[in-house]
């Protein structure tokens, strides 16, 4: 059984299995019969086309910074991938938000969370009553899906889509010094239609895309968002963000290396992109990709951040001379001690006579007898 997300709570060594299939394995067990298992997360693999998700919103921080990125890999990938965006929105009639819901002021209390009548709801980013509010998230999200729609629907590519998110989240927003996410400019139309153009997007289609599949400010429902929703209970989707790769959910950090090595995988073996090939082992997959295949630890400003085969064998080529040249010398230092030692032990066997005859072995001369020849110089100076 696949996790939908909210196992992360579950630390000890588990998994879940279906009754029948843990029937047969116990079993097994019964009989004493060494039972074998494995547990893996292949991703499916069906055929030539890749088809992967995200489910994310406008103010989702770990989106935010996916998106930024993985545009270069959406355009390289081309149509062997087809990539779909989902705005999440909340049922606010299924919450409660509905039109007759009132608190005892007798106001809604989900009026600035939700659009008209309380139908789709989301959270407020800021927490605040003077920045923005869950309904301009709302707004920002149909938004996002009618260019999607318009621009990015057939080929599953939505260059322009990506072009737009990009613009919004630099100029509409951005980072502050503490981390935060300023929502200064988030619902301000100037800086959304400068973020529309600059993606070249015809505003207009937008807006009649918007009209037609259900207006914000009318108590009637949304296609759209009807359709979200029903992708998202049908998908499992329950954090945010999250991706799905073939229909499968991956796991660990919405960053672009993850996802990038997820989609190259869900490609039937020798079916890949020239792009995945290049780049899917990588140490920098992002940069790789941002420089059309090219594998090589380079900047943005072109120097590498990496050694060069000629200056790594050159160093290396030192080193090893280096080490040689003070083993030799070493070792010839070692021979001179040995040698000097020697030395020492044999001059020390020689034994000094005063006066009398020595032979090459620094011993006294013997008479024949056996006794020593300064027998012979004693008895002579007696007689004297």
């Amino acid at each position: 059984m696949g996790d939908n997300g909210s196992g992360s709570d579950i630390t000890i060594p588990s998994f879940l299995m279906f009754k029948q299939d843990a029937d047969l394995i116990k079993a097994e067990l019964i009989e004493n019969h060494m039972v074998r298992l494995e547990m893996a997360w292949p991703l499916p693999n069906p055929d030539v086309r890749v088809e992967y998700e995200l489910w994310t919103t406008p103010t989702d921080a770990i989106g935010r910074g996916f998106e930024l990125q993985f545009k270069s890999a959406a355009t390289a990938l081309g149509n062997r991938a087809y990539f779909t965006p989902h705005m999440s929105v909340y049922d606010g009639i299924k919450m409660g938000c509905g039109s007759n819901r009132t608190d005892y002021d007798g106001v809604n209390p989900c009026s600035d969370l939700c659009s008209e009548n309380g139908r789709y709801c989301s959270t407020d980013p800021d927490g605040t009553d003077g920045g923005i509010s869950g309904q301009d998230v709302v707004k920002e999200s149909l938004r996002r899906e009618c260019i999607w729609k318009v621009y990015g629907k057939d080929d599953g590519i939505g260059k322009e889509w990506w072009e737009y998110v990009t613009a919004f989240h630099r100029n509409c927003g951005g980072a502050t010094d503490d981390g935060r996410y300023d929502y200064k400019h988030f619902a301000d139309p100037h800086c959304i239609r400068n973020a529309i153009s600059s993606a070249k997007i015809d505003s207009k289609k937008v807006e009649e895309c918007e009209m037609e599949s259900g207006r914000l400010d009318q108590d009637a429902p949304n296609t759209l968002f009807e359709e979200q929703l029903r992708f998202r209970e049908k998908s499992g989707a329950v954090l945010l963000p999250s991706v799905f790769v073939n229909t499968a959910l991956i796991r660990g950090t919405i960053e672009f290396a993850t996802v990038f090595k997820a989609v190259c995988a869900g490609f039937r073996r020798g079916s890949e992109p020239q792009i995945c090939s290049d780049c899917a082992q990588c140490t920098n997959e992002y940069q790789c990709v941002r420089r059309g295949g090219d594998c090589s630890s380079k900047n943005d400003n072109g120097t590498t951040t990496h050694v060069s085969i000629p200056v790594f064998v050159v160093s290396m080529t030192f080193v090893v001379l280096l080490f040689a040249s003070v083993g030799i010398t070493q070792w010839r230092r070692t021979q001179d001690q040995m040698r000097h030692q020697v030395r020492g032990i044999i001059m020390g066997e020689y034994i000094p006579v005063v006066g009398g005859k020595k032979n090459i072995a620094g011993l006294s001369a013997l008479d024949k007898d056996g006794y020593d020849d300064d027998d012979d110089d004693i008895t002579s100076n007696g007689m004297e």
